[in-house]
């Protein structure tokens, strides 16, 4: 069997992966294995905001652009941009130019820094809306959204993000691991759902 074909198959986006490695390596290494760190976590937020009436693989191909000049989706640092930095980022190619969404990232560093202040991280609020329990889906199956994604929206909301619609947070849920939608079969999805075990 062709190799191609046999990754194809073994992946569930291997028809989004097919012929485009920088894919295929996020669905393998990243996609729904599990993220704890904060800073990680508000990447997932602001990526997944930018994504929005976008694909992710327009996201996935610039991504390292946004992080050299979200300066690593640091909170204390993207909380500081002011206009000046917003301007150099409308005119910067490289990324969506995006004012709404480029103020969304600002306005979600300032929010996570205020949670940071209350005592509350982006982490347990996060992992706070995994669901209690979770079949892993057929590509038919598989949910944009959940009453879990509703709520933690919400909750977002609250505290001041934005571009975190239940759609997009249900996708930010998938990507970090809190439900493991790799469709029933993936090879990725059974690794993580092992080592997940327990």
């Amino acid at each position: 069997m062709n190799t191609d074909q046999t990754d194809q198959t073994a992946r569930c986006f291997g028809r989004h992966a097919a012929g485009d490695p920088t894919y295929a390596a996020y669905h393998d290494t990243e996609w729904g294995r599990p993220i704890h760190n904060d800073q990680a976590l508000f990447e997932r937020i602001c990526l997944e905001g930018f994504q929005v009436g976008l694909s992710w693989r327009t996201i996935l191909h610039k991504r390292e652009a946004f992080r050299e000049l979200f300066a690593d989706f640091d909170p204390a640092t993207v909380a500081a941009f002011g206009d000046a930095d917003v301007e150099r980022l409308l005119g910067d190619a490289t990324i969506i130019r995006n004012r709404a969404k480029i103020m969304a990232c600002v306005k979600g560093a300032r929010a996570l820094l205020a949670m940071h202040d209350a005592g509350e991280t982006l982490d347990g609020l996060i992992w706070g809306s995994r669901p209690s329990a979770h079949q892993r889906p057929t590509e038919a199956t598989r949910p944009d959204l959940t009453p879990e994604s509703d709520e933690l929206a919400a909750a977002l909301r609250k505290r001041g993000f934005r571009f975190v619609g239940p759609v997009n947070v249900y996708a930010t849920m998938q990507a970090c691991g809190v439900v493991n939608d790799h469709i029933r079969g993936c090879r990725i999805g059974d690794e993580i759902e092992a080592a997940t075990a327990g």
